[in-house]
């Protein structure tokens, strides 16, 4: 299997790349903790190779806001001073046709996981109208919905429950329609709970 690359603050600079559609956003991503981290970013990782996909590391959408980095940071020390490791209920793997979620794995919304949404958004100092609805997404590829069906029968998540214990805040293109797309994402703030 080929290494694929992630977007982290490692092996990305800051910036996004010139031929990335849609307007520049920050995404503030919910990172699963340790083990579960380790299987979905093999899942990730596997699947990228086997359907020439992007890479990119396993998270979960907290908010979509506007792009300022200084506000990220104060977003996500905030999230981090009152939060600590939410525990999010798996219950399906699902697919659809929007590229970003091609095959994912889809969340219970909890009372803690709202928490953190309204605490992101508020220390960020905005308005977006992001829509939450969990899930960990495996794979971004635009396929055919019987190929899509067929794969997501196919993977075995071994939680019923994932602890999230970092969050990331990431300046990205929205919408996100492409590999191009997917590999322009910088890393501009992680904190752990």
């Amino acid at each position: 299997m080929r290494e694929i690359p992630k977007a982290t603050s490692s092996n990305y600079k800051s910036g996004v790349n010139a031929f990335v559609s849609g307007r520049t956003v920050i995404a503030y991503w919910l990172i699963p903790a340790e083990t579960a981290r380790s299987f979905f970013q093999a899942v990730i990782n596997d699947l990228a190779g086997r359907y020439d996909a992007p890479g990119f590391d396993p998270h979960v959408t907290v908010h979509v806001g506007s792009n300022r980095a200084g506000a990220a940071e104060s977003a996500l020390s905030e999230a981090a001073r009152i939060c600590k490791p939410i525990n999010l209920k798996a219950l399906e793997i699902g697919h659809s046709s929007e590229f970003i979620k091609t095959l994912f794995v889809q969340f219970a919304l909890n009372a803690e996981l709202r928490q953190l949404n309204e605490i992101t958004r508020d220390a960020a100092r905005d308005s977006s109208q992001y829509e939450l609805k969990p899930h960990l997404s495996l794979l971004y590829k635009k396929m055919p919905a019987a190929a899509r069906r067929e794969l997501a029968g196919s993977i075995k998540v071994p939680f019923s429950e994932v602890t999230f214990d970092a969050l990331k805040a990431v300046r990205c293109v929205s919408p996100t329609h492409s590999r191009a797309d997917v590999e322009a994402w910088r890393v501009v703030a992680v904190k752990a709970f």
